[in-house]
């Protein structure tokens, strides 16, 4: 079967759209967040990797999120540029239009609850006054761009009749794209095949337009509910970069793309994805919101092709496929470990770089990447890639505000710990001293007396990147303030020099948070 759609012409059977939302679902991971600066490096590595939509924000929540789409809509090409908007919303499918209409090609994706449980809840609305709105909203939007998705929000849990019901309503109004969420991680993949056959079978209109599947994890399905859903007849998957997203995330692009490639013999589907650059897009998501994926992730994690069974050992060294359905390379991997030395120039520097996937840095990035790079071969004894990517993203974070400039400690068994910290407090050097239990109390102390602040600490975690007692730190810091939260992460062979960057990295992810606010509750007079 083809499918003649407004932002994509024909489109057949076999090829599935990729539909991105880590600018959106994704940034509302608690301890995540990004900046204007942050959202259009991403956007710019999702256009590069290939998705089809960016699902760049919410353009109502805040004037912060309506720049973003807006600046992302005028900066990106080749991507469909998507906004989220409530389909009762007073205001929300006005502003969606406006943000996107810089794109080259702009989508308003528009959504309600259906759920007997949230529209008696959480909407406080009557089944037809939620058919009344889907109406409406889809209309309105059609108004703004030919490219509209509706979705039921809790569609999982909703009332299959009253799904076709409403389902119906969207495709008449003009809804191009059909999205049934798993919203709260609650389906089963034969509870998703169920629903998709039955809605296709069932409503009027259904072979004209795109269905979508959109899966949390909370039940640790999410992939297989997606893939359940394409089998059933979706061909769009909503997705993220490391699965992040509300709670316990949404269903990860990379793992979804990359069944779709291994498994061709019961997955018989095509992606525009370029794989290759999968892990590259995977650390710059890490960087920006410093939250690693964990070491056995599937794809990104470091372990995914690691080995340390003998057995194991033994089977991929006569043949790689005894055990690595993928090859390593396939997703962006390097087999090479080892870097430069201290003699290594600036030139090697940056082909170093760009060989690792980093594309081009700009001027003042590298600059500064490189002289830690320095300093670093002068201290270590042999410098590897993941060296080089700690220090590199740790200068490749966006310090819009608060900048490390220096630190001194004083510290001991027989002494009161003691820090001298001088940070840049956009653009003036600022500096204090401050006392503590031990030296990273002190130095966190001196934070605060230089930049007060309220947030209390809820985390403080130490890695090592790489073996041995020289090896370079990466230090996780967690903030909460007024219930938001945010991740910071530092890299350093200083151990406490990396744990004051993590703390000013999650200071500055705060401040961007702070500035967010949540659009006023749905009502039947929106």
């Amino acid at each position: 079967m083809t499918i003649h759609h407004p932002s994509f012409g024909r489109i057949d059977d076999d090829r599935v759209i990729i539909f991105d939302t880590t600018l959106r679902d994704g940034e509302q991971s608690p301890g995540f967040s990004m900046n204007l600066a942050e959202k259009l490096r991403m956007a710019e590595a999702l256009a590069e990797l290939g998705v089809d939509v960016i699902e760049a924000g919410f353009p109502v929540a805040s004037k912060g999120d309506f720049e973003s789409v807006h600046q992302i809509a005028s900066a990106i090409r080749g991507p469909v540029i998507c906004a989220l908007a409530r389909s009762g919303g007073k205001n929300d499918i006005a502003s969606a239009g406006e943000a996107i209409r810089p794109a080259e090609r702009g989508r308003i994706h528009n959504f309600i609850s259906t759920s007997p449980l949230h529209m008696k809840y959480k909407l406080r609305m009557e089944p037809e006054t939620v058919l009344e709105l889907i109406t409406a909203g889809n209309k309105a939007a059609r108004q703004f761009t030919d490219d509209v998705e509706w979705s039921a929000e809790d569609g999982s849990r909703t009332d299959p009749d009253f799904l076709c019901r409403c389902v119906e309503a969207a495709i008449k109004a003009g809804a191009t794209t059909i999205n049934i969420p798993d919203t709260v991680g609650y389906a089963t993949p034969e509870d998703m095949a169920r629903i998709f056959a039955d809605v296709k079978a069932r409503v009027p209109g259904a072979d004209s337009v795109i269905f979508s599947t959109h899966n949390h994890n909370d039940l640790g399905l999410a992939v297989a509910n997606t893939i359940a859903a394409l089998a059933a007849g979706a061909r769009q998957i909503e997705c993220t970069i490391n699965g992040i997203g509300e709670r316990a995330g949404n269903a990860a692009l990379e793992e979804i793309v990359m069944a779709l490639r291994t498994r061709q013999d019961v997955l018989p589907y095509s992606t525009g994805i370029q794989t290759q650059n999968l892990l590259r897009t995977s650390r710059m998501l890490a960087t920006i919101t410093g939250f690693d994926v964990q070491p056995n992730k599937a794809i990104v994690g470091r372990n995914a092709f690691a080995h340390e069974s003998g057995i194991h050992q033994d089977g991929v060294l006569k043949n790689a496929a005894t055990y690595e359905i993928m090859t390593p390379e396939s997703v962006g991997w390097t087999r090479s470990s080892l870097v430069l030395g201290k003699h290594s120039g600036r030139a090697a520097f940056r082909d170093k770089l760009k060989a690792m996937g980093y594309g081009e840095m700009d001027e003042a990035h590298l600059n500064d990447a490189f002289a830690r790079f320095k300093d670093l071969a002068d201290r270590k004894k042999v410098v590897y890639d993941e060296d080089l990517a700690a220090l590199v993203d740790d200068e490749a974070r966006d310090h819009a505000h608060i900048r490390f400039v220096s630190l001194d400690i004083e510290a001991g068994s027989r002494r009161p710990a003691r820090a001298e910290l001088t940070l840049e407090i956009d653009g003036e050097t600022r500096s204090a001293e401050a006392g503590g239990q031990g030296p990273v109390d002190a130095a966190f102390n001196a934070v605060r007396a230089i930049f007060p602040h309220e947030a209390s600490l809820q985390l403080y975690s130490v890695g090592a990147v790489t073996e041995g007692s020289d090896a370079q730190a990466r230090t996780t810091v967690r903030l909460e303030e007024g219930g938001k939260l945010v991740d910071g992460q530092g890299a350093d062979s200083d151990t406490l020099v990396s744990a004051v960057r993590a703390y000013v990295h999650a200071l500055n992810k705060l401040l961007v948070k702070r500035a967010r606010t949540e659009p006023e509750a749905l009502t039947v007079t929106a």
